[in-house]
């Protein structure tokens, strides 16, 4: 067994033709998830974590995580929401609100709300008014205008920080959670007021905190010097929801200012709340990790009067839950302990396929690793810095399974912080960059949508040409001074990286070994092709409905495989512009049911250099080599166990194996890439390393002690 940090030579069990190099010392640990919002009308979900790193997950294709933010220290987010037009808004400790521009990949603009640090933001219901709770007692009024955001007033200040904020549906009031009391402002708007009583209108009401309720203090008997309100959640019949530091959660009655009800769930702090949109159900977490999910029923079968019931608890989290959200089909929590956690409502989900499984996400999905295969290096990407290390090796041999002792130990060659260079602006925006096999170019994907091709100088670089996607109507290739009309590329109407006016971001890149070929691919649109030879674009693959999770062009045929967010695998000639025979089989036949129901995405393809049948993918969880001479397993075969005992007949053998090999051996699985056409690179991440590298959770009270 490896321990953290410990790198081993193993002959791989399961698949013997193999060395691997297991290695344990990519010391990676995700930020902690500090808030979630749910976008209902896109169905995605903003994750935003503790250096300032923002997420967003697609949950319509199976829950990819298909755009990222890099945190920046200074950013330390503490709020998080979605606005009309589906924009996407933070703010934090640093006193700005950010808006983010979602097909570029950047920060649209930060504006000071003047208010200090910001602890709470919500939108109206409409989304087109934005609410900022601060550290001086304030909370601020901003119009959602097309551009950006403009203030409009500020709301009674209250004597402590707003920690919490929820609209009322109607858009007319707002509750406010503070330290001991929650605030209940009316919010209704100029035009209504006017409209209501003329021009007698007191404009003095606008933001006027129209009840103050009290919290109390009391915590397991124990009078706390105060009660923090962490999170409010206003129904449409006028009650408030509170969740706060004393373990409770209680029920308001906004109208009158009263209690109606209390619920202890918690010795530690409750510190997230989130509702369904039918508010028949919601969801709190706590500290302590637990996830409690109440629901509003009958008080009897025969009765309309209904009551709010707490459910099971669930415990998936080892620490803190600091943000929940409540999708239709389910509950969400986030928190210290990195873990997305995703809990199906089993009673809302129609078809049983793996939305109606739990999962957890804990690591991006997207490429932390790079490797040069003969100088046998990997390179590590940190949030703001990256490492180079040389592999070890070892000169002992053994059987298969065997882990055998390394003669030299692993190289850190190189820490390379984060810093500002002298490079070309058109540079500077990159957001992948691929050097080709033999490091005489190196491709770069800005986040306006072009791709930039540089050739590699002896202690320089010369900008060669750039593919440059523009909206409208037409697609222009830099270079040549050539305009091609959509309808002059084959395969390309509809798939083009324009979209709603706007263009994309590519985020994947592939380079042929030959050099000659460049695909790129972003979120939403197609996978495009270009001739690096010729400059200029050769094809764009038929566009799919989930995205691109990973590509890679084998060497030899130049045939383009694809992997996509549901598990689907394609094969494309880039030469005859068409799916392989191969991929056209395979889709009429259909991938095993278990194939489709893993729940972590492929992010990495490679070839083997000496057998052109062999694709090499993985994801989390399991490494696979397709071998497209076999036959493909339907539903009635085993997919994880292909192959009958060794001593069994070659005939045998050949007759019962399948075209998926797996291995689930190593996990959690970052990066794996064949070194040479013997000698596998694994990188794992076990979860146990991360979570002993967190501060210590709150230790539960047993009965009894």
């Amino acid at each position: 067994m490896l321990a953290a940090g410990e790198e081993g030579i193993v002959d791989s069990p399961g698949m013997g033709e193999f060395k691997v190099h297991r290695v344990r010392f990519f010391n990676y640990v995700p930020s902690g998830i500090r808030c979630v919002a749910y976008n209902d009308q896109s169905n995605r979900l903003a994750v935003s974590r503790t250096d300032g790193t923002v997420e967003i997950y697609n949950l319509s294709a199976n829950y990819f995580q298909e755009k990222f933010f890099s945190g920046h220290e200074s950013r330390a987010t503490e709020a998080l929401c979605w606005a009309k037009g589906q924009r996407l808004f933070s703010a934090g400790l640093n006193g700005e609100i950010i808006e983010y521009d979602l097909q570029a990949l950047n920060i649209k603009y930060a504006m000071d709300a003047f208010g200090g640090p910001i602890w709470s933001m919500a939108a109206s219901p409409s989304g087109s008014q934005l609410l900022v709770g601060c550290e001086d007692g304030s909370v601020k009024l901003f119009q959602v205008t097309p551009e950006k955001i403009q203030f409009e007033r500020n709301f009674d200040r209250q004597k402590s920080r707003i920690l919490s904020l929820s609209w009322h549906p109607s858009g007319t009031h707002v509750a406010a959670g503070s330290i001991d009391y929650i605030s209940v402002f009316d919010v209704k708007s100029e035009n209504w007021l006017m409209d209501s009583f003329g021009d007698e209108t007191d404009f003095n009401l606008l933001g006027s905190a129209i009840h103050k309720m009290l919290v109390d203090r009391q915590y397991m008997g124990v009078s706390k010097r105060k009660c923090i309100i962490w999170g409010v959640a206003f129904l449409s019949d006028g009650t408030v929801i509170s969740v706060d530091s004393a373990g409770k959660v209680q029920f308001w009655d906004s109208a009158t200012g009263t209690l109606v009800k209390n619920h202890l769930i918690a010795n530690a702090d409750v510190q997230s709340i989130a509702v369904s949109d039918q508010e028949d159900s919601f969801v709190v977490g706590t500290a302590e990790g637990t996830v409690f999910h109440f629901q509003l029923v009958s008080v009897t079968s025969n009765s309309s009067e209904k009551q709010w019931v707490r459910t099971k608890p669930f415990q998936h989290h080892t620490h803190d839950v600091r943000a929940v959200a409540h999708s239709p089909t389910a509950l969400i929590s986030g928190g210290t302990d990195t873990h997305l956690v995703i809990r199906p409502l089993m009673e809302k989900v129609e078809v049983k396929n793996y939305d109606a499984a739990l999962r957890k996400i804990t690591f991006p999905h997207r490429r932390l690793v790079s490797c040069a295969k003969k100088r046998q290096l990997l390179l590590f990407q940190f949030a703001h810095h990256l490492e180079l290390w040389r592999l070890g090796s070892t000169v002992a041999t053994g059987k298969n399974g065997d882990t055998l002792p390394l003669s030299k130990d692993a190289d850190h060659l190189l820490h390379l912080k984060a810093k500002v260079s002298k490079m070309p602006a058109f540079l500077r925006s990159a957001l992948q960059i691929l050097f080709s096999e033999d490091s005489t170019k190196l491709f770069v994907a800005s986040n306006q949508g072009s791709l930039h091709v540089i050739r590699l100088l002896e202690g320089s670089f010369k900008h060669l040409h750039t593919f440059q996607p523009q909206s409208g109507e037409r697609l222009l290739l830099t270079g040549h001074g050539r305009e091609f009309s959509l309808t002059d590329v084959p395969f390309f109407p509809n798939e083009t990286s324009v979209v709603g006016g706007t263009v994309e971001s590519m985020c994947l890149l592939a380079v042929s070994p030959d050099g000659n070929w460049l695909a790129a691919s972003g979120t939403s649109a197609g996978v495009h092709v270009y001739s690096v030879k010729h400059l200029k674009l050769h094809c764009t693959v038929p566009a799919y409905n989930f995205p691109v999770t990973a590509l890679a062009i084998a060497p030899n045929t130049n045939n383009l495989v694809i992997a996509h967010s549901d598990q689907q695998v394609f094969e494309y000639s880039i030469p005859d512009k068409q799916y392989t025979e191969w991929s056209r089989t395979i889709q009429k036949q259909g991938f095993h049911h278990l194939w489709l129901q893993r729940d972590t995405p492929i992010t990495h393809i490679s070839f083997h250099p000496k057998r052109p049948m062999h694709i090499l993918l993985h994801d989390a969880y399991m490494f696979c080599i397709i071998d497209k001479s076999l036959p493909l397993p339907n539903d009635k075969t085993l997919l994880y166990n292909p192959l009958p005992p060794t001593n069994e007949s070659d005939v045998i053998r050949r007759r019962t194996a399948h075209a998926f090999k797996i291995s689930k051996i190593y996990k959690p699985l970052l990066f794996m890439e064949l070194l040479d056409e013997r000698t596998l690179v694994a990188v794992e991440r076990p979860l146990d390393d991360i979570i002993a590298q967190l501060p210590p959770p709150i230790k539960k009270k047993k009965f009894g002690t």
